[in-house]
């Protein structure tokens, strides 16, 4: 298993995550819960495609290395998943009558 496309996928997550909360004032949980909504969500969404066969599973290279649009899915599934695990768990937690910060 290559370790970089899952590490670039975590690190734009977190900051599509703060993005995301930015954008949406009503969903935001504050710096730090964004950050860890955006792992989660960039982990999660960096897999799912990448077993669709769209992620960076398809843009490695065969030599273990990875290729420009290896990089550049990881970074596009990582923030879409993390600004996608913001909105998700800020749903969530105002539903269940939380408070967004």
């Amino acid at each position: 298993m290559e370790y970089l496309p899952l590490i670039i996928q975590l690190i734009t997550g977190a900051v599509g995550g703060n993005l995301a909360g930015s954008a949406m004032k009503n969903l935001s949980l504050g710096t730090m819960w964004n950050s860890v909504a955006g792992i989660v969500g960039g982990g999660i969404g960096g897999q799912v495609l990448g077993m669709l066969g769209m992620g960076a599973a398809a843009g490695a290279a065969g030599d273990g290395g990875m290729d420009v649009m290896g990089i550049v899915s990881s970074v596009l599934a990582g923030g879409i998943g993390g600004g996608a695990g913001l909105g998700v768990v800020g749903l969530i937690k105002n539903m269940m009558g939380g408070k967004a910060s």
